[in-house]
């Protein structure tokens, strides 16, 4: 299941991008260039727009391929997307680059010794690749925080 987000909701992008979903942003992008790729890529248009939700619905591909995102707060964004696709079972966190939305691919130790900090090498133990934008990803001092963050997520597919 692939998304397409607009400006409206950058935070839920990001998030569901570290549980590990395909997720298109656009901080900016016309209604109808969005509606336009939404169509072209088959995505599932997600905003808190109700006039691009009309706008999108006037089109018959993008006719059931929209989401209104009912909340401001981005953790129960969260959980309206993954009740109303009921994709609780297809959480894979920190699998896709945060940046650019491609899969990470794992990266041996050895070869991140140039490509991230000395101290980094010494105390990471795992690495990830994004093949795109070519960023490194570890397990940095921000991670137990984020992990603490997405077990409310995961924890609900485990009841």
């Amino acid at each position: 299941m692939k998304f397409i987000a607009d400006c409206m909701v950058g935070k839920l992008a990001r998030w569901l991008r570290l549980l590990g979903f395909d997720v298109s942003y656009y901080r900016k992008i016309e209604d109808e260039e969005l509606i336009e790729l939404a169509a072209k890529e088959k995505r599932i248009i997600l905003t808190r727009d109700h006039e691009l939700i009309k706008k999108a619905e006037k089109r018959k591909s993008l006719k059931q391929k929209t989401l209104l995102i009912e909340s401001e707060h981005w953790e129960e964004q969260v959980e309206q997307v993954l009740d109303h696709f009921k994709l609780r079972k297809k959480i894979d966190p920190n699998s896709r680059c945060l940046e650019c939305n491609e899969k990470l691919k794992f990266l041996p130790k050895a070869r991140a010794k140039n490509l991230v900090p000395p101290f980094v090498y010494e105390k990471a133990e795992a690495f990830a690749l994004c093949p795109s934008c070519g960023r490194v990803f570890w397990k940095g001092t921000h991670f137990h925080d984020m992990e603490r963050k997405l077990s409310r997520f995961v924890q609900k597919n485990k009841t």
